[in-house]
């Protein structure tokens, strides 16, 4: 039991932090695509040029975080899959659609703006599904044994549309502080401007839902409320109204470029946080915990040598092509 803990824990961690590096890789880039819609035929090609050498590496954690599910807690993945397969296939539709349109806006310019409009369109339905099979989850699945006895909408509730609408703020939170790294000038001030509205629906979204999850369940009612948790978890809303006021901070211009971006990480960190302390242990809510779910020490022990060979390649390659194309963008030359 004690090899199975440390081995479970293990990777834990590994899928925890390949899903929040996905959330804020890929976060940006989609957020990018919804803001896209809002900027003027001038500066849309600047907006995608921002993200033009990195968006198609982001994706690479939901692969590895998706095939770790899988193999380490089949279970769970084959309760959880079947119960948001409709809003995953969304997902999934949505990206593939929105990286044709991203490379085909430039080779097919006389339908360049049917494309334009795949790419945004492409970003906000991926991003919607992603929030929606988030809220899902909180919500927890209806579950007879070891299989969902669900039906195929039990994910779409007030709920889940509500963290769908979430995460688009968030996402464009993050795309608008991308934009104020990438870019100067006039595209940098509309990416403020932009940010200042994504940060006051991300905020009004966090508060909603952080309301709305211990109402809804009596558990994390009891988890964050009673005594002493409420006094131990009280740093989380401290922090997040300290982050909250930073990110406000930069949209006026201050604290530097990297400012806004810094924050809208930082506030889906403490949502992260708090969303794990919620439903901790269980990765299916309400059903499974993780050691429950989890496959055989010997499967994950085998998975695991493999996963630790290939995690430091990922982690390098990723750094190496941030660290490539860093700089400022420049219309008609691109980095410098």
């Amino acid at each position: 039991m004690g090899g199975l803990l440390d081995l479970v824990m293990i990777w834990t961690v590994i899928i925890a932090l390949s899903v929040f590096l996905y959330v804020l890789l890929d976060g940006f880039d989609l957020g990018v695509g919804i803001l896209y819609a809002f900027a003027n035929e001038q500066e849309r090609p600047m907006v995608m040029n921002a993200i033009a050498p990195v968006w198609d590496g982001n994706e690479t954690w939901l692969i590895l975080g998706g095939v770790a599910l899988l193999s380490v807690f089949p279970l769970a993945f084959a309760i959880i899959i079947p119960a948001v397969y409709f809003p995953v296939l969304m997902m999934l539709l949505a990206l593939v659609f929105r990286g044709v349109a991203f490379e085909f806006r430039f080779k097919q310019p006389w339908i360049s703006r049917f494309w334009a409009k795949g790419f945004c369109y492409g970003s906000a339905v991926a991003t919607f599904a992603q929030g929606a099979v988030l809220g899902a989850f909180i919500q927890g699945f209806a579950v007879r044994g070891r299989d969902f006895a669900g039906s195929s909408w039990d994910w779409l509730t007030p709920f889940s549309a509500t963290t769908g609408i979430a995460l688009m703020f968030g996402y464009a939170l993050l795309g608008a502080g991308w934009l104020v790294i990438k870019t100067e000038g006039e595209l940098q001030t509309w990416a403020r401007r932009m940010g200042r509205i994504a940060l006051f629906g991300t905020l009004a979204a966090v508060v909603l839902v952080s309301v709305w999850t211990p109402l809804a369940d009596a558990d994390i009612m009891r988890r964050w409320m009673a005594w002493p948790n409420l006094l131990a978890l009280s740093p989380i809303p401290v922090a997040t109204g300290l982050i909250a006021y930073l990110g406000w901070t930069a949209t006026e211009g201050r604290g530097g470029d990297q400012r806004m971006f810094i924050a809208g990480m930082g506030l889906f960190l403490v949502s992260y946080l708090g969303i794990a302390i919620s439903l901790w242990p269980m990765i299916v809510p309400h059903h499974y915990s993780l050691w429950q779910a989890s496959s055989s020490p010997d499967t994950q022990a085998f998975l695991l040598v493999g996963t630790l060979l290939l995690l430091p390649v990922i982690l390098f390659y990723t750094a190496w092509s941030y660290w490539v194309f860093r700089g400022k963008l420049q219309a008609g030359i691109g980095y410098h």
